[in-house]
This record gives structure tokens, sequence and C-alpha cells, in this order.
């Protein structure tokens, strides 16, 4: 049986960083990821500002040497009938990119194994308490391998099995969901780099030009609000898309049409009530959870994985005294988040009868004086 001091459950973006820290540190660590290798992931956007994680992480120059498409900025039809251009030329940081999500993931996992992670794909990761720590099975191909480890961290995304199961709470701000199909086009001339956002009357669509060449369309609303069966078929989603303006002109323009499938996923806000316990914490999107119109799922979930890892590594030298601070962290990285979603949400006031935009007009806290966070009930999320 293998023993290792920290065994990580999920191998995105939050679970590598932390791996490559960890690693880095020293310690013995085990990176699990149950999701097929090379399986598309929604999240391709990459801010000019993260540039700086990737450099502390050591895997920059890596980075800009793949094939990710360059994004020079955004346009958006949000809160006015007119486009509006935010060219990243002006950003202190310059341009940013459109991901390719599995080269990325890729590219993280082999830093995670440079630095001396027991890297491990495909893999399933149960566990069971014990008084040391816990105990590992892992599952691969139908091949069971015990092991054991002295802490575990939660970056298996938003379900945050792992964490619920040591009593944390998911408290959701909203119900938002997210419905996304990918469009071929046989002219192949498009080559607009930027990410494409507009506001529709019950929601939001987003649109970036992956670096495969295939665009990717992605509507946004809540999920009491919509008709799923109609929007997970390709035509009935295109249909949708067909009542846009900004859209729908560039896929014409373009002749795109439906090349996959439609999917949907939790696309809402929304937090763990304990962000660590005994001998274990949660990192990434099992943590923190973030609406698409922030951008900043994946440059957080660099900047924790840092953070969760330096607090483990202190945890593990007999100071817990920093997991608290790391938790305080969260809670006001999410307490910021919402503060700047409220306000941008706010500046569309073009349907104000729709249910949608209502509810994102007025918003009560989620957060008590002293900082904690409450339950999310009806009354919070405005459902009512």
């Amino acid at each position: 049986m293998k023993h290792y001091d920290v065994a990580i459950i999920g191998g995105g973006p939050a679970g590598s960083a932390t791996a490559i820290t960890l690693g880095r540190l020293g310690w013995r660590v085990l990176l699990a990821d149950s999701a097929p290798a090379g399986r598309f992931r929604v999240g391709e956007g990459f801010p000019p500002s993260a540039r700086s994680l990737l450099n502390d992480l050591g895997v920059l120059e890596g980075f800009l040497d793949a094939r990710h498409r360059t994004s020079y900025g955004n346009v958006s039809v949000w809160g006015s009938d007119e486009p509006h251009a935010d060219d990243f030329i002006f950003h202190t940081h310059g341009q940013g990119y459109q991901l390719d999500r599995a080269a990325f993931d890729q590219q993280l996992r082999t830093a995670a194994r440079q630095a001396g992670v027991s890297v491990h794909a495909s893999t399933r990761l149960s566990q069971t308490a014990a008084e040391d720590g816990f105990h590992l099975q892992l599952s691969r191909d139908g091949q069971e391998q015990p092991a054991h480890s002295r802490w575990l961290i939660d970056a298996g995304g938003r379900p945050a099995v792992f964490a619920r199961q040591q009593g944390a709470q998911r408290l959701t701000d909203d119900r938002l969901v997210a419905f996304y199909l990918l469009l071929h086009s046989p002219q192949g001339t498009d080559q607009d780099g930027r990410t494409l956002v507009e506001a529709v009357e019950h929601g939001w669509w987003y649109s970036v030009l992956l670096p495969s060449g295939e665009r990717l369309v992605t509507y946004l609303s809540d999920l009491d609000l919509l008709d799923r069966q109609q929007l997970l078929s390709s035509e009935g989603l295109w249909q949708q898309l067909a009542q846009t303006r900004l859209l729908w002109e560039l896929c014409q323009a373009h002749g795109y049409r439906p090349g996959t499938s439609v999917h949907g996923m939790d696309a809402g806000s929304g937090r763990l009530s304990l962000f660590h316990g005994e001998r274990w914490a949660a990192v990434g999107d099992a943590a923190l959870s973030f609406d698409p119109l922030s951008s900043q799922g994946i440059a957080t979930a660099l900047y924790c994985g840092q953070h969760c890892a330096q607090a483990v590594h202190a945890a593990l030298q007999g100071d817990p005294e920093v997991l608290p601070g790391y938790a305080d962290l969260l809670t006001r990285i999410y307490a910021a988040y919402l503060s700047n979603r409220q306000q941008f949400y706010g500046m569309e006031k073009r349907w104000s009868e729709s249910t949608f935009w209502k509810r994102r007009q007025v918003r009560k806290a989620l957060f008590n004086s002293a900082g904690r966070a409450k339950r999310a009930g009806s009354s919070d999320l405005g459902l009512t």
C-alpha cells in the first residue's frame, strides 16, 4: 500500500495548482481525476490578469507556446441595443486567451508530475476515514489499488461530494444553468477571438471561437424559467439563438450550423458552508462557484489552489491556525464577487418585467454581520 501526505480529488486547474505547490514543498501528493482523458470542458476564457498565476506555478512559458487562441477583448450587448467593445490593448496585462481546455489541464497535470506528484487520470478515488487520515481506493478499468493519505482535498467541482460527506452544506445564490453547443462552419472565415456577450429577455448568451475553429455558443437562464427538453435539442437551442442580434448575425455571416448535441450544466453562484475540517479542505469550484459572467473561475481556481496548498502545508507541519485564514480568504473573495455580480447585472434594465432580470436587480445579502454565510432559501434568492 502506498502512503501519501495529501490526496486530491479532481485534476482540474484548482486540483493541479494545489498539487504543484504541495509537490514543490516536498510533500507526497496523489492527484486523482475521474474525467476521461481529453473530455471537452466549458471554461475556456483566460483573462489577461491571470498570467502572473501561471508564472507563479512555473508554467507560463509552456502556456505561451501552446496553441491557445489569442483574445484581444470582449464585445457585449448589455444594457443597450448597441454593442460595446472592451479592447485588452488598453489594459495593463495585454491580451487574453481562449483555451484549449484539454491541453491546458494536461499541461498543469504534467507540471504536477514534474513536481513529484503521483497523477492518476481517469481514476475514481473513494475513501474511508481512519484515525491517522484516510484509507483510499483507486479504481481504474476495473482494477483497484489501495492507498493511504494523511490529508484529503476536495477539488472535484461543484458537486463537492467529499466535502458534503464531511458535513459541509452547499449554499446557492441562484438557479442559473447553461446550455451549450459547438457550431461548425465549412467556410472557416471566422477569426474573431473576442468573447461575445449578449443579454436577452430571459437570460444572456456568450460565445467564443475555440482554438479548434469551432464556435461555442452558450445560453444561460434560471432553471425554472426554461423548457429543458426544447433546449437540449440542437434545433431548439439554435432557434433560441436566432432571437439574438449580434450572435445570430455572426453565425449567418460565417455559415455556422449546429455541429454537436446540446449539453446542460449548473452555472450558478454558490459556496460551501465549511471550507475545511478534520484533515480536509476544499478548493476550486468545490469551494466557490461563479457565474460565467465573472470570467474568474479558472483564475480564482489557480489562485486559491496555491493558498490552499500553503494552508495544508502549515497544517501538516503542526500549525492548523492557517486554515481559518484560508477560509476567510475564500469568504472575502466570494463577498467581493457577489457585489461585482450585482453591479453588472444591475446595468441591464431593458426588460423590467422579466423574471430573470427582476431577480437580479435587488439582492439580499447572504452574509450576516459576522461575515458568516446564511443557508440560501427562496427569500435569499429572490424566488418568491
